[in-house]
Order: structure tokens, then sequence, then C-alpha cells
């Protein structure tokens, strides 16, 4: 099943849905929890409002499927969200743990990638596409892990360097497997597939 075309579906109704403004919620919430966790440095605050943008995020996915609310400016808007809110926490851990700023400059120039490729592969075929599994997984692996050193102030240099490490493992699989489903794509619109 091919994927609307943007040009033919982006109108204003499309953006003030009510997953939309959710996900605008959790781009909003991001000062609040790099204040509360590198400013204030209350842990328990920034960890709540954590969840509170990881339940949204999850609220949001499922009220525009059930009341069919996707938009194509919703396919863009909620990984922003997502992708803002992953970089926040890798920035706020970055005075504890001296491998994040490895991490955050991979994340950066990954997310740099996959915006590139997003982008040929939309003046190509004029579609956007929804994240796949694996970008789902890189998603989840990022968050548990820091989550995990966000909770576990105390551990240790060497676990907290294997989380990490980890982590970027995943999101390096994860862009792989992008860049390839993209390539695909762009090489069937133009054999005319």
């Amino acid at each position: 099943m091919s994927e609307p075309r943007v040009r033919d579906h982006l109108k204003k109704e499309d953006i003030w849905t009510i997953p939309n403004i959710i996900s605008m919620f959790r781009i909003a919430l991001i000062p609040f929890i790099i204040w509360v966790y590198c400013g204030v440095q209350n842990y328990t605050v920034a960890m709540i409002l954590i969840l509170v943008s990881g339940v949204s995020d999850i609220v949001d996915g499922k009220i525009a499927r059930k009341f069919n609310m996707v938009s194509n400016f919703g396919k863009f808007l909620d990984p922003v969200a997502d992708k803002m809110t992953q970089g926040s926490l890798i920035i706020c851990l970055i005075s504890r743990y001296k491998w994040m700023i490895a991490l955050i400059i991979f994340f950066i120039l990954k997310e740099a990638v996959m915006f590139l490729a997003g982008y040929i592969v939309f003046k190509n075929t004029d579609s956007v596409n929804s994240a796949k599994w694996h970008g789902k997984l890189s998603t989840v692996v990022l968050y548990f892990v820091m989550i995990i050193l966000l909770l576990f102030t105390q551990i240790p240099e060497v676990y907290a360097n294997i989380l990490i490490l980890i982590c970027a493992g995943v999101m390096a699989m994860s862009l792989w497997l992008y860049l390839d489903f993209y390539y695909k794509l762009v090489k069937a619109k133009k054999c005319g597939k």
C-alpha cells in the first residue's frame, strides 16, 4: 500500500489534531526536563516529566490510529518530538558520563542523515513514511538506557559505558536498515514500480 501524497493532504485541519497537539506538548516539556534535571537537580521531578512525555507519546499514537487522525504532519511531528526529547536526555547526562559526548555526536549525525534521506525520499516519491520496527526498537533502547542512567546515579562507569555502546549499536543498526529501505523506495520509484 502506498503512502498518501503530502501535497494532497497537508491541510490546516490535519495540523491541529489532538495527537499533534500532544506532540507539541511533548516538545514544550523539553526545556522543563533539562532545567529540572540540570538546573534544579531534582531527579524525581525530572523522571516524572520524562514519564509524562513517554506516556503522552504512546497516547498520541493510539488516539491517531483509533480516531483516524493519522496525518502526514503528525508523521513528521511525532518523530521530531521523540528525537528532541531523546537528545535532551543525552544532553542531561553528558555531565555525568563522558561517553555521552560521543553518543550525542553520533545521535545528531544519525538524525541529520535520516532527515536528508527522508527528504530525498519525499522529493522522489512525494510520501512520508511511518516509523519502522527498528526505529521503534532504537527509541525503546535509548529510553531504557537513559532511564537506567538517570535513576541509578551511582552506576559504575564501566556499566554505563556498556549501556551507551549498546544504545549506539542499536542506533547504527536502525540507521543502516532505514537507509536500505529508503534506497529501495527511491529505486523502485525511478524504475516505475
